[in-house]
Order: C-alpha cells, then sequence, then structure tokens
C-alpha cells in the first residue's frame, strides 16, 4: 500500500505531504489547480520522463519521496532479487532528487538504476491513465490477466509449461553443439585421442605436484639448510666447549649437587632435566633430518623434470592434478560418443523430438484452459463494461496460436472491443481513448477483485465523458475495487467522489506573490462542502449542503450494503 507522498519544488508545489489511507482515496479541486501534478509527481518517483520545465521557479533542485509499506512477501522478494535491502520499518522508499540535466533515484537509501527502479514498481503500484503507464496497451499484459483469471487451474500449467520448455531448449542447443560434419568429427576425435593419451601417460596421482614442490624447494636449498642445521646442531649438542648440551649437562650436574638441602631444589632439576631431555630429542631430530638431506644431482633433475611436465600439462589442461584428470574423463566421454557419432546425433534428436512433442502436448492443454476461461472472462468484462457507459460494447478475449512457443506456451492473447453499433471488433489500444481505457481496467479490477496481487491502483480520467447514474455505477465499482486494494482516484464528478473513504482537495492560490498548489486532507464537513463545490453550487447555502449531504449519504449506505 502507498503510504505516502512527499514532493518538494516541483512545479507549483512548493512542498506537500500526502498521507494515504486504505481503500478509496479522492482526489478533487478546481480545473487547473494543479490535479495532473499528483500524477506527475507518482510518475516521476517510479522512473518517468522529466522535464526541466517542471521543476519549480527559483529552485535548484526538486525532490519526490514514496512510501509503500512492504509486508507482503512477494515485494520482500522482488528486494532480494534485485540484490537491494529491506527496510527495517517494513516500508519500501523511493526518493528521486532532480536537479538540472539530472537525477538520483535510490530505493530505501541505495541508488538505484531506471531499470530496478521499474521493475520493482512492477509490484508496487498499478497507473491507469492516458499515458505510456496504461499497461493495457501491451499485449503481454492481456495473457497476464487472462492467466490470473484462470486461477489454480492454470498454475500447474504453466510451471509444467515452463520446465518443458527449458529442458527443449538445453536439447536443442546441445544438437546445434552437436551438429559435426565429417571432416570436423575426424578432426574432433583424433584431438581427443592425443589428450587423452597424454594425459593417460602422464600417470598422475593427486596430490604429486604438491609434493614434488616440497621436495624441489627442499632440493634447490638443500645446501643453505644443511649449513644453517649443522651449525644448529653444533650450538645446541654436546660436542666443543660453547654447545648448550654441554653447558646444560654442567649446570644439570651443579643443581643435583645442592638438591639434598631443599627440597625446592628438586623440583627445579626436575624441570632441567626435561629442558635436557628436550634438546636431546632436538639434536637427534636434527642429525636425522640431516641424513635425509643427502641426494645426487640425478634425484634433483628428476624432480625437477617431473615438476616442469607436470605444469606444462596444467598449462594444457586445468590448474591442478584433479582439474587435468576430469578434463581426461570429458575425453574419455567423448571418444565414446565419437566412436559412434551416428547413433549419438540419433539418441539425441530422439530424445529432442519426444521433449517437444511433450512441450506442444502442455501448450495445447494450456491453449484449452485458456480458450474455456476466455470466453468467461468475456462475458463478465461486457457485463462490467455495459455498467460503466458502454452501452454498445462488444469484448472479446481472443487466444490465437503464436508463431513460436516460450516458457508460457504457444498462446498470443489480446483483448478486442467495439464501442459502436456494426464496428468490427479491433484491438483495444486502437479503438478505446485514455479514459475509455481506464474504466476498461476499472471493469477488468472489478472482475479480478481478490485475484490480483498489486495493492495500489491510481485511476486518471476515469469519469471522461459519463455522468448521472453511470457516474453513481463507476463509483461503486470503485468501491468494489477498494475492497480488495488501495485505490487513488482524481475525478470531477460528486458522485465518485461521495463514495470517498479519504478526500483530499487540491487547490491553487497565491503565496508572497507566487501561485502555490496546496494538497489538504478533508475532514467530513470539509467534505461535504466540497461535494456542494462539485455538484455545482457557487454558495455554501443550507440547501447545497443539504444535497452533498444526501450524495454522501447514499454512498455510504451502498458501502454498509456491501460491506465496506
Amino acid at each position: 500500500m502507498l503510504q505516502s507522498l512527499r514532493v518538494k519544488n516541483l512545479a507549483l508545489l512548493e512542498e506537500a505531504e500526502v498521507e494515504f489511507g486504505p481503500g478509496l482515496n479522492i482526489f478533487t479541486g478546481e480545473t487547473g489547480a494543479g490535479k495532473s501534478l499528483l500524477m506527475g509527481s507518482v510518475n516521476l518517483a517510479l522512473g518517468g520522463k522529466f522535464d526541466k520545465d517542471m521543476l519549480r521557479a527559483g529552485a535548484e533542485s526538486a525532490l519526490v519521496e514514496l512510501v509503500f509499506s512492504a509486508e507482503d512477501e512477494r515485494i520482500r522478494e522482488k528486494l532480494r532479487n534485485l540484490e537491494l535491502e529491506d527496510s527495517e520499518e517494513d516500508s519500501v522508499i523511493i526518493t528521486r532528487k532532480i536537479q538540472a540535466g539530472k537525477s538520483v533515484c535510490r530505493i530505501n537509501g541505495e541508488t538505484v538504476t531506471a531499470k530496478q527502479l521499474k521493475e520493482l514498481a512492477e509490484v508496487l503500484i498499478d497507473i491507469y491513465g492516458q499515458h505510456e503507464h496504461q499497461s493495457l496497451l501491451n499485449r503481454k499484459k492481456h495473457r497476464e490477466i487472462l492467466d490470473a483469471f484462470c486461477g489454480e487451474e492454470i498454475e500447474p500449467l504453466l510451471r509444467e509449461t515452463a520446465e518443458r520448455f527449458q529442458k527443449c531448449r538445453e536439447l536443442r542447443t546441445r544438437l546445434e553443439e552437436e551438429s559435426l560434419d565429417e571432416a570436423s568429427r575426424a578432426k574432433e576425435q583424433a584431438l581427443a585421442e592425443f589428450e587423452w593419451k597424454e594425459i593417460q601417460e602422464a600417470n598422475l596421482r593427486p596430490g604429486e605436484d604438491e609434493e614434488l614442490e616440497r621436495q624441489y624447494r627442499r632440493m634447490a636449498n638443500a645446501r643453505k639448510i644443511t649449513q644453517n642445521l649443522t651449525e644448529s646442531y653444533a650450538y645446541t649438542g654436546n660436542e666443543g666447549e660453547f654447545g648448550a648440551g654441554v653447558s646444560l649437562s654442567r649446570a644439570l650436574r651443579n643443581l643435583r649437587g645442592v638438591t639434598a638441602y631443599d627440597e625446592r631444589l628438586e623440583q627445579l632439576e626436575s624441570q632441567l632435566s626435561e629442558v635436557d631431555n628436550l634438546l636431546a630429542d632436538f639434536n637427534r631430530d636434527i642429525a636425522e633430518y640431516l641424513s635425509e638431506c643427502e641426494f645426487d644431482d640425478e634425484e634433483f633433475c628428476k624432480v625437477e623434470e617431473r615438476l616442469d611436465y607436470i605444469n606444462r600439462l596444467k598449462g594444457k589442461y586445468g590448474n591442478t592434478i584433479d582439474a587435468i584428470l576430469a578434463y581426461g574423463q570429458q575425453r574419455c566421454a567423448l571418444l565414446e560418443k565419437l566412436s559412434d557419432y551416428d547413433t549419438y546425433l540419433a539418441r539425441l534428436r530422439n530424445e529432442y523430438e519426444d521433449a517437444r512433442a511433450s512441450l506442444e502436448s502442455v501448450c495445447d492443454r494450456l491453449s484449452k484452459v485458456r480458450s474455456r476461461n476466455a470466453l468467461l472472462l468475456s462475458d463478465k468484462l461486457k457485463a462490467a463494461l455495459v455498467n460503466l457507459n458502454f452501452l454498445t460494447v462488444e469484448f472479446e478475449t481472443m487466444v490465437r496460436p503464436g508463431q513460436t512457443i516460450s516458457e508460457t506456451g504457444s498462446d498470443e492473447v489480446e483483448f478486442l472491443i467495439s464501442v459502436n453499433p456494426g464496428e468490427a471488433l479491433k484491438p483495444l489500444g486502437q479503438v478505446a481513448s485514455g479514459g475509455e481505457l481506464s474504466r476498461v481496467m476499472l471493469a477488468i479490477k472489478t472482475v479480478m477483485a481478490g485475484k490480483d496481487d498489486i495493492d495500489t491502483l491510481i485511476f486518471d480520467e476515469i469519469d471522461a465523458g459519463i455522468s448521472g447514474r453511470t457516474a453513481w455505477r463507476v463509483s461503486e465499482l470503485l468501491s468494489e475495487v477498494a475492497g480488495e486494494h488501495q485505490v487513488i482516484c482524481i475525478t470531477h464528478l460528486p458522485q465518485i467522489a461521495a463514495m470517498a473513504d479519504c478526500h483530499f482537495e487540491i487547490a491553487k492560490h497565491s503565496e508572497n506573490g507566487n501561485t502555490v498548489t496546496q494538497i489538504t486532507s478533508l475532514k467530513e464537513e470539509q467534505s461535504l462542502a466540497e461535494l456542494a463545490r462539485l455538484l455545482g453550487s457557487d454558495s455554501l447555502s443550507e440547501e447545497a449542503l443539504a444535497n452533498a449531504a444526501r450524495m454522501r449519504g447514499q454512498a455510504l449506505a451502498y458501502k454498509q450494503n456491501t460491506g465496506r
């Protein structure tokens, strides 16, 4: 749900903040008061095009901020997919700061691209006006609406279609990669035989390279190792006058000469005796290591040559012995395949054809479900449109085979409409005006109430060309949709305004010599006064307010009867 909108220095809006409520949010105001700024502000925040003339005169920058609640797991998943952080307050905060020639978009404080912003907006809000945000002009949206109408009946088929399509695509890719002519196959086979033979003859052992590297380092530095260890042995041994072993033996002999006089000296003797034993062990280990350092030049050359050979194989087949051995197994498998290549290709083609037939089968079942539900959807939408002043309307949800198969099947879905008697059905985008498209979407949202995942819907110019009873019916349908979604609607009709759960007035006035647009949340008495104005009253007479109260009462009675 859209919780709030904050705008600063945008056109006539110096600074404004709107706290939206659940249900039906209605915006009214005099012509020219700046109602279009509401739509423009939301569109800008969601990545819409910015015109430098939209910047308030004298201002260096403008700011638009939208705050959405993000308790829905679907929204959180979208944030994760876009690698964006969740807000600790269970909200999504979208900000766009605009300066001359550039703008910066952020989601929860993190700078994002326009693509990321639009992807997130798809799960947050739908805007239905007469501009580029009209999703009904996209035929992909028609299929999504039909599939949503099909509900649980179509979901397992869509999953199965996506899985089989993926398998088909993988097999087709393998076929394209495996199609070798005779010369290419012979060349590939010869190379595989050479590589497999070279790896086999190397007789590699896992970990052999690490062991050889240790031996090489020891042998290459043998002279330095021997010299240093020999000196260490002399300094810690019993040979020579200054060896640590000699000194330690003297110290131990002297200590033993006095231990009889004090029991505490026995503990010192024990400690020193332990040091003497450790030093003796250390000397034996050095002597053993020195004996192992003896090797001839031939042994060193063998280690060096073997290590160089393994490193050459690493340069050709992998960075480790395990990688080399794995590559060898791949070459062996390739040789087995190439040895009977025709049989292998035939088996792969058969596997692909079976997968293709399986995909076509599930696509056929998918088409039947869509076609059956398309008739029901068309009937329901036609009935809803008749209630929205489309008295001679004809509507069809056409499902036809497409030229290709995708993860969603082989069907192309398109809404066709005729709004004049005797006129042929045509694609929705070629016939309906902006206001008519908004009412078509309202009809769709009424039919789809409870099935649509998007929480917030904005309708602009939904009341174009209607009045009287039709206006009441539009108002009632908006109320029904608002029972399942948050609805934001800009209107000039009192019938629609009377149904508001939250009523806002957009007004223009002068302030310090400048023209300023202000958005005000109306209390019940203020809302009645605005209804009286919309009813055409020049003054707030008792009669005008009584008429407004009767209209408001009628709207409240409808909402109460429908459980709203």
